[in-house]
């Protein structure tokens, strides 16, 4: 299983604008990608409603895993985005 942690950097973290975002490119990679808060919980990262439903915040840490021979590309992609503001126009 590939790994990736990453600081959230949209100054909203991951709610409504971003998490859709975030979301919606992780259902586009090709292989199935969890995301898990400092908290612990993990959640399906293609699900707008689970990414929502972490709470997570500008800053906050999270962990992406994958499985599969194209985990590391999509982790990669997901994890740039996450490192970008999301609310910037």
């Amino acid at each position: 299983m590939s790994e990736r942690t990453v600081a959230v950097a949209s100054s909203v973290g991951l709610h409504a604008r971003p998490a859709s975002l975030f979301s919606q490119a992780a259902a586009k990679v090709g292989v199935p990608v969890t995301l898990t808060s400092a908290a612990g919980k993990t959640v399906n990262a293609a699900s707008i409603l689970g990414v929502l439903s972490l709470g997570i915040g500008h800053g906050d840490v999270v962990t992406l895993a994958a499985d599969g021979d194209e985990a590391d590309t999509a982790l990669d992609a997901l994890a740039e985005l996450l490192n970008t503001d999301l609310d910037k126009d």
